[in-house]
């Protein structure tokens, strides 16, 4: 967990960069041009990057969840690649509604005191209501995009209907991550510049992927549970990714003896092709 969170962490170089191109312009050792030119690229080149680096490590997730061997890099670069065009443009959205959610806070405030309407605060709540519908989205929207071939509109809409349905599960999973991202907050905004130093030389190791495992552990049961096991229960299969997890029986026999049946290799007969993560191959159930 603490290798992926390092690597995932080199994603967002260009959301720091951008911070420090900001910084530099606002204290005058930047210019208003190079300034803007470094804050602008690093902060689009973020939102290009996240949604794909997202992928991948929900992708390490779920491996882990069903118990699956991973190759750490080759894993996450592969589902980098594989899955670039829905992550991207999911992981896209989420940085423009969090910068949305960020100005909302600054400007329907202030709207309301220069114009003296309540109607800015009515629309700062209406924008927090969708923020957080989205987040319990999020929940399920990586976690689909790397476990079913499902169409981005059906992955969108299941993410929004797993948001209502599994409500306990995702109430559960919003009261973790709000405690510890508002406290990891509330100690850099409140506490000494010691403090914030050793919050910044933590975060490269922590806590991306342990609040990504938390998600996992608690969404994707029910991903399985409504999206996975529905399509191969109507084809009459079982769920490759339950045979994974399921533990063998106690007095089960390792092998039987099948001496005297054998057959002839039939030479000419072509090799089963067989897909490295067959719980991929499925379409997926949509939620209606």
């Amino acid at each position: 967990l603490i290798e992926l969170n390092i690597f995932y962490t080199l994603f967002f170089i260009p959301l720091i960069a951008a911070a420090v191109g900001l910084f530099l312009m606002l204290s005058g050792s930047l210019t208003t041009a190079a300034g803007l030119t470094l804050v602008i690229g690093g902060t689009l080149l973020f939102m290009v990057l996240f949604g794909p680096a997202t992928a991948g490590m929900m992708k390490i997730m779920r491996n882990f969840f069903v118990e699956k061997p991973t190759f750490l890099v080759h894993d996450f670069m592969k589902t980098f690649r594989a899955e670039f065009g829905h992550s991207l443009i999911f992981g896209f959205l989420d940085c423009l509604l969090a910068c949305c959610v960020a100005a909302s806070f600054y400007v329907y405030p202030k709207l309301a005191e220069q114009t003296g309407s309540k109607i800015y605060y009515v629309m700062l709540i209406v924008t927090l209501s969708i923020s957080l519908v989205a987040i319990l989205m999020n929940f399920y929207l990586f976690l689909m995009i790397v476990s079913t071939n499902l169409s981005m509109k059906n992955i969108f809409r299941n993410s929004f209907y797993l948001g209502i349905v599994c409500m306990k599960q995702n109430l559960f999973s919003l009261g973790i991550l709000a405690v510890v991202v508002g406290g990891i907050l509330l100690l850099a905004l409140k506490t000494n510049m010691m403090v914030l130093m050793i919050i910044l030389t933590l975060l490269p190791f922590i806590p991306a992927t342990w609040l990504a495992l938390m998600v996992t552990v608690n969404s994707y049961p029910s991903i399985q549970k409504y999206i996975i096991n529905p399509y191969y229960e109507k084809r009459g299969e079982v769920n490759p990714e339950l045979a994974l997890t399921k533990p063998a029986e106690a007095d089960e026999a390792v092998f039987a003896d099948m001496g005297g049946k054998e057959k002839p290799v039939d030479l000419k007969a072509q090799p089963v092709k067989t897909s490295k993560d067959p719980a991929k191959q499925h379409k997926g159930k949509i939620i209606s």
